[in-house]
Order: structure tokens, then sequence, then C-alpha cells
């Protein structure tokens, strides 16, 4: 469970990242954040995950604070988060599987971490993730040479093999086509149905928010303006979060700016 009391983010250059914001996100919700671009979706997220830090307010993971956490607890608390990112963020020069056995850093000790030398079970499990995924047959190849989609899905392959208990993805399709689009949500839905993973994913997309989401959440200059099941997110809910009527091409799937 994720818990946001009174949540502010003022940044050095005065912009408002987040607006005195209260969320509570419950276990194996799959909850799509939608909004205007500069609306708060990024920094909501990272600071979820402590990737920045809020500048009032609290936020709590299953009744713990991210917050005043610090060294071995951060640490312990990141674990239970996965991250996935629109730029993939992985090392294109290592392989695949190497890749994704990045998930299991967290859980073994440095200096094994340093040479490689994982465990065969976490082997298998980085192995077994990439199967999950569909992308098994790229495990030894080097991250450079593989598509942007299949780049994307060992991001989730990373995640599972972190064993993740939520996943937190910043607009992970905005890059893709839509075919790789719908490969890489369907995963997403499927890891957050059959695992009970709680999935928070920023999304530019209107109709991806409708078909994949249980809870849409839309923000509008760093505040809440709808929160709510996904089919209550009509034209006119997604008009007030975006503060004008959607063109058809908009609500068909076409990126909102």
């Amino acid at each position: 469970m994720i818990e946001l009391k009174n949540v502010s983010k003022v940044y050095p250059n005065g912009v408002i990242g987040l607006d005195n914001m209260n969320l509570t996100i419950e276990k194996g919700e799959f909850v799509a954040i939608v909004g205007l671009s500069g609306a708060g979706k990024s920094t909501l997220l990272r600071a979820m995950n402590r990737l920045i830090d809020i500048s009032d307010g609290d936020i709590m993971i299953n009744r713990r604070s991210i917050t005043s956490a610090s060294g071995k607890e951060l640490r312990m608390m990141r674990r239970d988060i996965g991250m996935i990112f629109q730029n993939f963020n992985l090392v294109k020069r290592s392989t695949v599987l190497r890749n994704v056995l990045s998930g299991r850093v967290a859980h073994n000790h440095t200096f094994r971490t340093l040479f490689n030398l994982f465990p065969q079970k976490d082997v298998d499990l980085a192995l077994q993730s990439l199967e999950r995924v569909n992308i098994l047959e790229k495990a030894y190849t080097r991250s450079s040479q593989l598509s942007g989609g299949q780049q994307q899905r060992v991001s989730i392959a990373r995640a599972l093999a972190q064993e993740a208990k939520m996943i937190l993805a910043d607009e992970p399709t905005a890059s893709l086509d839509p075919v790789t689009t719908k490969q890489v949500m369907d995963d997403l839905k499927k890891i957050n149905t059959e695992d009970q993973v709680t999935v928070v994913i920023n999304l530019h997309f209107v109709d991806l928010a409708r078909e994949y989401a249980t809870r849409i959440i839309g923000l509008r200059d760093g505040k809440v303006v709808f929160d709510g099941p996904a089919q209550r997110a009509t034209d006119e809910v997604f008009k007030d979060i975006y503060g004008r009527p959607l063109k058809e091409d908009e609500l068909l799937g076409k990126e909102v700016g």
C-alpha cells in the first residue's frame, strides 16, 4: 500500500511539482496517472521511490515512511519497488541476462555482484522472468542489439527478477509503436493480475488508461483533479483533467501534450 499525506514538492526554481497531495493506493491495484506534460506525473512516481525528495508531507510504503528512511532501511524498501523508465535504463553493452540480474543486486552481497557472481537460483529466476515476457531467446544478446520494445520488456523482466511488490512505470510506451505498446501493456497487466503486483503507470495515451487501468488518477498543476474507476473516466472527465476537450485522434490513442 502506498499512502501520500499532504505531499508537496517545490523545485529550486519555484516550480510546484506536487501541491498538498493526498492519495492511497491499495495492494494489487493497476493505477494510471494521466495529465498534460508538466502536470506532476513523473514527479509523483519519482517521489514514491525517493528518486527525488519531497518538500513537505510524508509518503508511506506499507505503513513505513520512505520519506524519512535512510541507509539500509531505504535500500530494503526500494528492493520491493521496481522502476520502469521511458528510456529503458539498461546497460547497453551488457547482455540481456546481465541486465535482468541487476534486479537481484539488492538481494546479494556487493562483492559478489561486482564480479557477476550470482547464485544459480538468481540466474534461473532471471531466465524465468525473460520467459514470462517472451524474450528468453535474447538472454545472451547485447542489449544494444534489441529493438525499443524488446528493451522495455527486458526492463519488465528485471522488475520480475527483483521480485518487486510494486512496479512504477514512467511513460514506458511513449517511444513504442502501437503493436509493441500493446505487448508491453499486456505484460504489465498479466503481472498485475497473476502476481498481485501493484502497478502505478504514467500514461500519455487516453485509450490505454481506459483499457488497462482499474483506476485513473488525473493530475493538473500538481493537484489531483480526478480519482476514480476507469469506467468513470468519460470524455467530460478528460476534458476537466486536460483543461480542454480532447480531439478524436487523442481519444483514440494519440499522444496528448
